[in-house]
């Protein structure tokens, strides 16, 4: 997948430019992120790692949940991931800006 290659690069960044900023107080984490880039590796790790999910979980539904039930979950899952990304780029849009 796509996504696989792409987290194979953006995980290690994202550990690299989060780590330094862990435990530390809102102000500093506020200033931290009004910088484009640790905000730019966040908001694609987040996304990308969301739609990775969402391909990865797809697979796991056709394979073994066949029907109605799993158009349902199919459906569900999409919603979910969509939604995951949609907050995650909304928390760091409001730190960033």
């Amino acid at each position: 997948m796509v996504t696989s290659t792409a987290l194979l690069f953006l995980v290690p960044l994202f550990i690299f430019t989060f780590g330094p900023i862990y435990g530390s107080s809102y102000d500093e984490v506020l200033a931290y992120y009004s910088n484009p880039f640790p905000a730019i590796v966040a908001a694609l790790t987040m996304v990308v790692g969301l739609l990775h999910f969402k391909g990865g979980v797809q697979t796991l539904i056709e394979d073994y949940v066949h029907g109605f039930t799993g158009k349902v979950l199919i459906v569900a899952t999409t919603f979910l991931s969509y939604g995951a990304a949609a907050v995650a780029l909304f928390a760091i849009a409001r730190l960033a800006l």
